[in-house]
């Protein structure tokens, strides 16, 4: 079988990461066709957008893609490709493994959890204007039942279809009690449906420190958005940054995977990136196929190349100056040579 996947390299360092990423998915045999799309600022002249309508379309036909990082302006600008990706085709969760790979250097040795990120509300639906221009601007958080019950739901059905045992809410509903109180009432009410799963509940800034001292009592984390987004971040650096950190944004039957990390533009093609949050995204696509075995082969060699320290890029070596580590193209190489 060949799988027809939208292709969406990205810009900065994304089309280099990307291209590693399916030599090594590739490389294990699987069969794809690519439909290459481009989106980003570097289309905005073309198509007078980043995103244009005929990448959606692509996506809503193939139901599936990869996606390189795609940088997002601060402060100016489009708003987010990504944001603007995930509202569009209602990928309304973003799941975020957070898992300790052996030799990736400052990481705990005991993480392995997800995090569960409700995609379409909170504050990044942008809903915000300016008041006073200059002077004051607001920001409207919108939570709604249909949006907390289905995320909640997927954070349980995702706990008990991959044998993981317990599942924390994370709000702020002390304070913001219209708000978070309605997620967390909602978030109570759908894990009662499913008494073989341990709920709890932890208020975020506690949750930080928990999850800063304690990792390992937490399995399946759930979260609103902004929440989720911090949170996420916080994870992949218990287990050693955003490199070794994959992604999927996942709809009701249309899911887009990418990394977590950003574009890096200041490493544009000099061959430097760390490929394996890419790779190991490609790595939850083809789970998400249903080609378990070869989503478990990429694991695998991914991570027998990050223990072995040998053909790995800089941010995976003791030290950053380390004249031994290898560029992006030569890390894919031994992974494949891996499989």
């Amino acid at each position: 079988m060949t799988y027809r996947v939208t292709l969406i390299p990205g810009d900065g360092t994304g089309p280099e990461l990307v291209a590693a990423a399916c030599r090594v998915l590739e490389a294990t045999g699987v069969a794809f066709d690519w439909d290459v799309q481009e989106a980003g600022a570097a289309v905005v002249d073309k198509y007078g957008t980043p995103l244009p309508e005929h990448v959606l379309a692509s996506i809503r036909a193939n139901r599936v893609a990869l996606k390189g990082p795609i940088t997002t302006p601060v402060g100016t600008g489009f708003r987010s490709v990504n944001v603007a990706i995930r509202k569009a085709l209602d990928l309304y969760a973003n799941l975020r493994p957070a898992h300790t790979r052996a030799g990736v250097p400052n990481s705990r040795p005991d993480v392995d959890l997800v995090i569960v990120r409700e995609n379409t509300e909170g504050l990044y639906s942008g809903i915000e204007h300016d008041v006073i221009p200059g002077v004051a601007a607001e920001s409207i958080r919108i939570i709604t039942r249909p949006a907390s019950e289905r995320i909640v739901r997927f954070a349980c059905d995702y706990a008990r279809a991959h044998g993981r045992r317990k599942v924390t809410a994370v709000h702020k509903a002390n304070i913001l009690k219209a708000t978070d109180g309605l997620f967390l009432s909602i978030a109570r009410q759908v894990a009662g449906e499913y008494p073989d799963l341990v709920f709890e509940d932890r208020i975020v800034d506690n949750m930080c420190m928990q999850l800063a001292m304690r990792p390992q009592e937490y399995d399946v984390v759930v979260c609103t958005n902004l929440f989720g987004d911090i949170i996420s971040d916080l994870c992949s650096g218990l287990v050693g940054g955003l490199g070794v950190a994959p992604g999927a944004n996942i709809g009701r039957d249309i899911a887009v995977f990418e990394p977590v990390h950003g574009s890096a533009p200041k490493y544009t093609g000099q061959n430097k990136v760390n490929p394996c949050a890419t790779i190991l995204s490609g790595a939850l696509m083809l789970y998400h196929l249903g080609e378990t075995d070869a989503a478990k082969r990429v694991e695998t060699a991914v991570d027998a190349v990050i223990a072995e320290g040998r053909a790995v890029t800089y941010d995976l070596k003791p030290t950053r100056d380390d004249p031994s580590a290898v560029g992006t193209r030569e890390m894919a190489d031994a992974i494949i040579a891996a499989l």
